[in-house]
């Protein structure tokens, strides 16, 4: 099965939870504390792999969740930290968010791999929390949870040259005796129901195996492709990264202007980025037809093939076969030549959140009042981790959130809003107590 589009739900681990701990030893005195930390939790990486050629590995399970961070031990043992998990894809997979309104990243290029989700940090045990004022800290950190989203993954296979036409052509043919591609070639229209990929080695045709090159037949495009009819717009996009697009017209059939103007309204239609990618007109069936026969063939395509030179071939009897590929191999040598002197622009990276520097640790996000009492929901990158982090059900850790809450100004700012005594601050789910 082809899979090239697939929605999956990615968990990292969450860090371990700090421990709480006291060394105590007979003939060992002030033993004091010793509560380690908790690991962190495993990261959820997806890398590239140039063996795999399909997202159909991962069709079979949509959610996938990296390892927990093991808790902190005493004698300041730190918990081990969990497992990363690895998700292998298919060089030329983008990684959209769950509605696809934004790229989170294009993995394009071999041994590329990518953080998708990050794991918690581990919880500090009560050893970090030792001062001149607190001797004997009784409480630790909770664990960190791991990023959670829900992630597209699409394919867009990555080949230099891509065989267009229409239904029977001869596109399989065509890459089946100028690469490695072994595809299923048949008498009927959707023989290929998958794109195919091969490696063309241009020392195998009187060239210099440096200028192979990777080629990929589209199948299925007919006209209303672009609008979902026939197999055309499953495998449209596959078109995307190619230099160039060798369009293949059935030398056979009548109107092969016609057939031109089908494929190209198609590529319009879907993308107006693709018609504008040069293309290498080739007749093929060469071997079915006469020199007269061929040579009002090519005056009918001229009506709608202004540009360029009219390449006849036969896939079935290899002729004008080496001619073409020299003329592909040189049009990819020179576009090789205009990246080198006019690099593309740089993309622009997204900017690293830095929550430390933020102007304003937290905002009021709502007062909700009840009949008695009011509650101040805050939130804030810091402010949330920590409340996330803090067990306030120990005395301890929930001094630690007043601490933190009068440090940051949020006291000062629910004072203005008219906090009393019995109202309460939510913090990520958690109600802590108003203390003026």
């Amino acid at each position: 099965m082809f899979c090239d589009e697939l929605k999956i739900k990615v968990q990292a681990g969450n860090g371990g939870d700090g421990c709480i701990s006291f060394r105590r030893e007979k003939f060992v005195a002030k033993g004091g504390p010793n509560g380690g930390d908790g690991g962190n939790g495993g990261n959820i990486i997806i890398r590239t792999n140039p063996n795999i050629n399909t997202l159909s590995h991962l069709a079979h399970k949509k959610a996938y969740k990296a390892s927990k961070g093991e808790n902190g031990m005493g004698s300041n043992m730190y918990g081990k930290r969990g497992e990363d998990m690895e998700i292998e894809v298919p060089v030329g997979t983008i990684i959209f968010n769950s509605d696809k309104s934004k790229i989170l990243a294009d993995l394009s290029k071999e041994q590329t791999e990518i953080i998708i989700a990050k794991g918690g940090r581990g919880g500090m045990g009560n050893a970090h929390f030792v001062s001149s004022i607190r001797q004997a800290p009784r409480f630790a950190e909770n664990g960190e949870p791991g990023e959670e989203k829900e992630i597209v993954m699409e394919l867009k296979l990555v080949a230099d040259v891509g065989i267009i036409g229409l239904p029977s052509a001869g596109k399989s043919t065509l890459i089946s005796v100028i690469s490695n591609a072994r595809p299923k070639i048949a008498e009927y229209h959707f023989t290929t129901l998958i794109p195919n990929l091969g490696v063309v080695d241009m020392s195998k045709f009187g060239g210099d195996s440096s200028n192979s090159f990777v080629v990929a037949d589209i199948p299925g495009l007919i006209e209303g492709a672009s609008q979902g009819k026939g197999l055309g717009h499953q495998f449209l996009k596959h078109i995307a990264r190619t230099q160039i697009l060798i369009h293949v017209i059935d030398g056979s059939l009548e109107n092969a202007d016609i057939s031109y103007k089908t494929i190209n309204k198609e590529l319009k239609e879907f993308d107006k980025a693709l018609a504008k990618k040069p293309q290498i007109v080739v007749i093929n069936k060469r071997d079915l037809l006469t020199d007269e026969a061929l040579k009002a063939k090519k005056k009918e395509l001229r009506k709608a093939y202004k540009k360029g030179e009219i390449f006849e071939i036969s896939g079935v009897t290899h002729e004008g076969l080496k001619p073409l590929l020299f003329e592909i191999s040189k049009k990819l040598i020179e576009f090789k030549k205009y990246l080198r002197n006019n690099p593309p622009e740089d993309v622009v990276e997204m900017p690293v959140l830095q929550p430390h520097l933020e102007k304003a640790p937290f905002i009021l996000e709502k007062i909700k009042k009840n009949k008695n009492s009011k509650i101040f929901r805050i939130s804030g990158t810091k402010i949330n981790r920590l409340a996330i982090m803090t067990d306030i059900r120990n005395p301890e850790g929930l001094e630690r959130m007043y601490i933190y809450m009068e440090k940051f100004g949020i006291n000062k700012l629910i004072n203005k809003k008219g906090a009393t005594f019995g109202d309460f601050i939510e913090i990520s789910g958690k109600k802590i107590p108003y203390r003026k």
